[in-house]
């Protein structure tokens, strides 16, 4: 059971293979949401089951009918939302593994009959791989292997009529109610225009469809004084991630496409100041964040990392400002003078 979001699916996607390499002959049943489901609906060896939030109780009514039928040795309960503890409900299994009581969120230990052992101040992929430790099975298999069919590949190969390298700038957070993780359209336009200018390399806008995030991408593109590929709103999640596979490096906040180009082993230059990089960062690009969550949580929560709570928020509409544009230039450099990416 892991419903969303984006970059949590990615970090599940691990826990699939653990599970794969050391249970081969294990069926496998992945209870996840719509919009995500677009991304992993063809992994080898995956049964999936929808649960559409947007539909409200109906999701809860349509769970209980694909789950009629079927009954589980073990759950592996992978989210701390309300919404999905509910959910478990539904689901037959002997054992329902969830997070420790010490810092689950929502209640959820209270949903499970078996939690996972405590260890404080982890990344959030850490924590889920916890499950697998729990199980005995480890190594993790740190891979990924996401499938893209070749009728996306080439819908991607349509768009890119401009010259390689690319660097692909992702520049909203999905997530919009009390979390300020955008970084400023200023900021956004002159970086993009020195990759371009100083480094040669094609600026791809994208984003979601919704008007908030076209906006937001339009505005850039309006200040820049050279021309980006604008692709927002214009791909599936599928076709964002090839095109990130294809692409130099990722500029984001704290957000899905960090943690799609962690799955294709894209540098990922990921924008922090009001969430702890160490706890939800792209976890395979650690030299590439931009890391003002300190300075942030200092000023505006008057806290060190060290005496906040893990993963505590900063919730200020400023705190991104202490971003500057000479902060994601100086990554901009060391990926462009890195033969290894």
């Amino acid at each position: 059971m892991r419903l969303s979001a984006i970059g949590d699916i990615c970090h599940t996607i691990p826990v699939v293979r653990t599970l794969q390499l050391y249970w081969p002959k294990s069926e496998i049943t992945w209870i996840i949401g719509k919009i995500e489901h677009s991304l992993v609906e063809d992994l080898p060896g995956v049964n999936f089951i929808i649960f559409d939030k947007s539909e409200g109780w109906s999701a809860y009514k349509k769970l209980k009918t694909n789950l009629q039928d079927k009954s589980f040795d073990l759950l592996l309960h992978l989210q701390e939302s309300l919404r999905s503890s509910v959910a478990t409900l539904l689901i037959k299994a002997d054992v329902k593994l969830g997070f420790n009581k010490k810092d689950a969120q929502d209640f959820q230990w209270m949903f499970c009959n078996k939690q996972i052992d405590y260890v404080p101040r982890q990344h959030y992929m850490d924590r889920l791989l916890q499950f697998t430790d729990k199980l005995e099975l480890v190594p993790p298999v740190l891979s990924w292997d996401i499938p893209v069919s070749a009728e996306d590949k080439d819908f991607v190969e349509s768009k890119l009529t401009t010259q390689y390298p690319y660097i692909v700038i992702s520049p909203c957070s999905s997530v919009v109610k009390n979390n300020w993780r955008n970084w400023t359209i200023d900021g956004y336009a002159e970086i993009a225009d020195i990759a371009k200018n100083k480094y040669g390399m094609t600026v791809i806008l994208t984003g979601g469809p919704n008007q908030r995030e076209k906006s937001f991408g339009n505005e850039i593109q309006m200040k820049m004084k050279t021309d980006p590929l604008n692709v927002i709103g214009q791909l599936s999640l599928k076709q964002l991630l090839y095109l990130i596979s294809k692409s130099r490096a990722v500029i984001s906040p704290d957000s899905g496409p960090a943690h799609l180009a962690t799955t294709v082993g894209v540098p990922a230059i990921s924008l922090f100041a009001t969430s702890n990089p160490n706890f939800t960062g792209a976890y395979k690009s650690k030299e590439w964040i931009v890391n003002k969550y300190p300075e942030a949580l200092k000023k505006f929560n008057n806290k060190s990392v060290e005496n906040a709570r893990w993963g505590e928020r900063v919730r200020s509409p400023d705190a991104m400002n202490l971003i500057s544009v000479a902060d994601v230039e100086e990554k901009i450099k060391l990926i462009a003078n890195n033969t290894q990416h």
